[in-house]
């Protein structure tokens, strides 16, 4: 391994530090399914990692309905994924004691997620979780979230460290995309039913769950 000073990790949310992507696809396929689409879950999956009103646009460019008001269907999905976040939300295994273990060893820690405040919001208070991050950006007010890097870099900077001192864990290829983008260290967990899928190559690591990462992180010591 190339020698790396890691003086921060930052996590995505979706997927990494809650299990809330079944809840973002139960809430996708209710809302769009409503207005007429018949989305499979394998179609909806093919978003993951992308900003909400991102998906929105995509799949009106690709199944256009009449009444097109992107925000309403948008804010429409959030809800929803809240409400199931209050009611279900667990955290990702190793979660917790991986924030601990980043917290005692002296890493800064900050999250860098392309979902809204809403859904920041729940997923922290759910899992208790808000003390331990340095730092939190979101890409929802953002020009472009991610594959940009931009709330990478803007993580980064609120952290004030450099880009390529902070290593990204990301369970999505957009959000792996973004993290490289921005010259990152970057860790892909992805789900198991994907994990044999060949584009994880383009992240520098590859994890199968999260209490794997403190061993990795001892490595660039």
């Amino acid at each position: 391994m190339a020698h790396v000073d890691i003086h921060a990790v930052i996590f995505d949310m979706d997927g990494v530090l809650i299990d809330s992507e079944p809840a973002w696809q139960q809430a996708e396929i209710k809302v769009f399914n409503s207005l007429g689409l018949g989305l499979t879950l394998a179609e909806v999956e093919s978003t993951t990692g992308l900003r909400i009103d991102q998906v929105v646009e995509y799949w009106y460019q690709r199944r256009p309905w009449p009444n097109y008001q992107n925000a309403v269907t948008a804010n429409a999905i959030v809800e929803e994924v809240v409400s199931l976040i209050q009611h279900h939300g667990q955290a990702m295994d190793g979660v917790i004691n991986t924030l601990e273990w980043c917290k005692q060893h002296g890493f800064k820690i900050g999250l860098a997620t392309s979902s809204p405040q809403l859904i920041i919001d729940a997923v922290l208070k759910k899992l208790q979780i808000n003390d331990y991050f340095n730092a939190i950006t979101s890409a929802e007010l953002l020009t472009r979230g991610k594959p940009h890097p931009e709330v990478y870099l803007n993580c980064a900077q609120a952290l004030h460290i450099a880009p390529e001192n902070c290593l990204a864990i990301e369970d999505s290829f957009n959000g792996l995309i973004a993290a490289r983008a921005a010259s990152m260290q970057t860790v892909a967990i992805p789900a198991a039913q994907f994990a044999t899928q060949t584009k994880w190559v383009v992240a520098h690591h590859q994890l199968n769950n999260m209490s794997q990462l403190p061993e990795l992180i001892c490595q660039y010591d």
